[in-house]
């Protein structure tokens, strides 16, 4: 006979599989997949191209487009470095809170959906109700988009997304857009005792960190007190500086790892065509006057869609009536649901945890917090018997 898990043992056997972004998740997925097939739940998965990772995709309920998805990415963030006073990939009970990584973001989430839904395959579902689990969220959030492109196609198209981010089961319906950029320069090494016999490249790595520092100074001086988000203005950050090898050597190569978190509206493309244009006229220059050989690169590392209010929305007006909350609210960080309501899907987040537990030493998340997640979702699979 089928085993039937709690949230709180599906949660232990999430957080045991090491998932952090740079390993295969197929462990993990594998599991998923017997589970849920020891309860009659067919899945399908969705492999990366080299097939080292994969989504999974299930539905209990009648077959057909429409229906309701629950969305939650299996990639967790590294522990290397972080101090711990347990295994991270052991889920620990300490009074009301259990500690592992990614108990809070967000297989605490997964642990509670794949709870429910195994319990309510054998209910009269008039609505089918979806479960996706993705991979590759916490780098790029694209892992999610070869399951998105099959929506209508071999894979149903949900009406709404609900993706369990931690929000503390509150609703919300914004966050901001998001880019990242690798920008590479070359020069030309020298002995220090003659500068100019080189072309600098940390030197022209620091004009560009200068001149995003500007546009973020301006984006700063044009905050909206009356903006939800926090802060209430686009951001500009450098989080990598690489560059030179010893102290004596002008530097050959550097490379700045930067990003933008745009407010919803902004033509984040407009951005960053902007530095780019002035790393190739302003910049550049700097560096082939000593050295034409030099060259300035710029790589994409990633692009967010943001997630933005939607008039008469579905997915906001079905999350809150199984929340009972009245109102919204915005997040701070970005999630995959840009990606669903991009592809024009009624799309929010609400989900168990909080995220200033997330991406921490000891990650933990209340007990009480997916016992209000199972409340949700038992409101939104009565609602799918009733017929959305």
């Amino acid at each position: 006979m089928a085993e039937f898990l709690s949230s709180e043992a599906i949660l232990a056997r999430l957080v045991s599989f090491d998932t952090v972004s740079s390993k295969s998740n197929l462990d993990l997925i594998a599991w998923v997949d017997s589970y849920l097939g020891s309860h009659g739940i067919r899945s399908q998965r969705i492999t990366d191209p080299l097939a080292a990772k994969a989504s999974l995709f299930a539905t209990i309920g009648p077959e057909g487009a429409g229906g309701i998805c629950l969305s939650g990415h299996s990639d967790v963030v590294p522990v290397e470095g972080q101090a711990w006073t347990s295994d991270p990939f052991t889920l620990t009970r300490r009074g009301d809170k259990l500690f592992g990584r990614g108990s809070a973001d967000m297989k605490g989430y997964i642990a509670v959906c794949l709870a429910k839904m195994v319990a309510n395959k054998a209910t009269a579902l008039t609505t089918p109700v979806h479960l996706v689990i993705s991979y590759d969220e916490e780098t790029t959030c694209e892992g999610i988009l070869p399951t998105i492109a099959r929506f209508g196609h071999d894979l149903p198209k949900p009406r709404a997304v609900l993706v369990g981010e931690p929000s503390l089961m509150k609703v919300a319906n914004g966050h901001k857009s998001a880019v990242g950029y690798f920008t590479c320069f070359k020069g030309r090494e020298a002995h220090s005792s003659k500068p100019s016999d080189g072309a600098n490249t940390i030197v022209a790595g620091a004009m560009l960190v200068a001149e995003i520092e500007r546009l973020a100074a301006q984006f700063r001086e044009r905050a909206d007190a009356t903006s939800p988000f926090d802060p209430p203005f686009t951001t500009l950050h450098v989080g990598v500086f690489k560059g030179g090898v010893a102290r004596n050597i002008v530097p050959l190569d550097t490379m700045v790892n930067w990003e933008i978190r745009a407010l919803p509206g902004l033509d984040m493309q407009a951005v960053v065509d902007s530095l780019c244009t002035h790393a190739n006229r302003v910049i550049l220059p700097y560096l082939t006057a000593t050295a034409p050989e030099s060259a300035i690169t710029h790589e994409r590392q990633f692009w967010l869609n943001g997630l933005a209010p939607e008039k008469d929305s579905f997915a906001e007006a079905l999350a809150l009536r199984c929340s009972g909350g009245n109102h919204t609210i915005v997040v701070p960080y970005g999630s995959e649901a840009g990606q669903f309501q991009a592809a024009g899907i009624s799309t929010i987040i609400c989900g168990p945890g909080d995220i200033a537990q997330a991406h921490k030493p000891d990650e933990w998340i209340a007990v009480s917090e997916l016992r209000t997640c199972e409340a949700f979702l038992d409101r939104l699979f009565e609602g799918c018997r009733a017929g959305l």
